[in-house]
């Protein structure tokens, strides 16, 4: 029987809460995990629960445990002023914004119903982003050394990256996740150097179309992609 991964929709959260809201549940299934072990229970029948959350955050800067601060150009009071909250992460990966526009996607998936490497899951992350552009005409790609999903990444002066990601991984429990550019202002990026890449654009999937999407029908199309990747039943969490 394949996985099953509950979507649920936090619509506008603050980045803190939905944090915290991440870390209780990936410790919710390490405690399935340890009860699991303590009774020799193979890891692939321990009940642990897989979620896909989704979100909208208001602005914030955040920074991964390998990000550096002098990538973040501003100010602690210059940022105050502009409505931009900062958070210091335990994430993979450097500085990023998100805001408005963006789709977040935090995947708390217990990687033992799947495989355990963090490899092959960035690359299925990178993939159902690929395919949701692709949806759209947009040719997404990778970049070699450089996680995330990118458009023209092997023209010089035009490689732009549409999503970022970063994760973290517990005992083969993940939390963190992607965040694409659907409407996303890009003019937050000017603050920062994305993800510490110097002279490389950010894209937005409005900038590239000429148009706005809205983020309930990319969301639709990444949970229909997710499935098909990651060869698991989605399941829309009631409640």
């Amino acid at each position: 029987m394949d996985p099953m991964v509950m979507v649920r929709n936090l619509h506008r959260m603050e980045y803190g809460e939905a944090w915290n809201l991440q870390e209780s549940l990936l410790q919710e299934n390490l405690a399935l995990k340890k009860a699991g072990r303590d009774q020799n229970i193979s890891p692939a029948d321990i009940p642990t629960r897989n979620y896909l959350l989704f979100c909208e955050h208001p602005p914030v800067y955040t920074l991964g445990k390998s990000g550096k601060m002098e990538h973040v150009l501003l100010s602690d009071q210059a940022m105050t002023e502009r409505g931009i909250s900062f958070y210091p992460t335990n994430r993979g990966g450097d500085i990023t914004f998100h805001g408005p526009g963006q789709v977040v996607g935090y995947p708390i998936i217990d990687l033992e119903k799947w495989y355990t490497d963090i490899g092959k899951y960035l690359r299925n992350l990178e993939e159902v982003i690929i395919r949701v552009l692709a949806d759209y005409g947009l040719q997404g790609a990778r970049s070699a050394g450089e996680t995330g999903v990118w458009l023209d990444p092997e023209i010089p002066g035009r490689e732009r990256k549409i999503c970022a990601m970063g994760v973290r991984c517990s005992r083969w429990v993940t939390m963190h996740g992607f965040a694409l550019n659907v409407q996303t202002d890009l003019q937050y990026f000017d603050h920062i150097i994305p993800c510490g890449i110097r002279g490389k654009q950010v894209a937005s999937m409005e900038k590239e179309l000429g148009y706005a999407v809205a983020l309930e029908e990319v969301q639709a199309k990444i949970v229909q992609h997710f499935g098909e990747v990651f060869q698991c039943t989605m399941s829309a969490e009631v409640g």
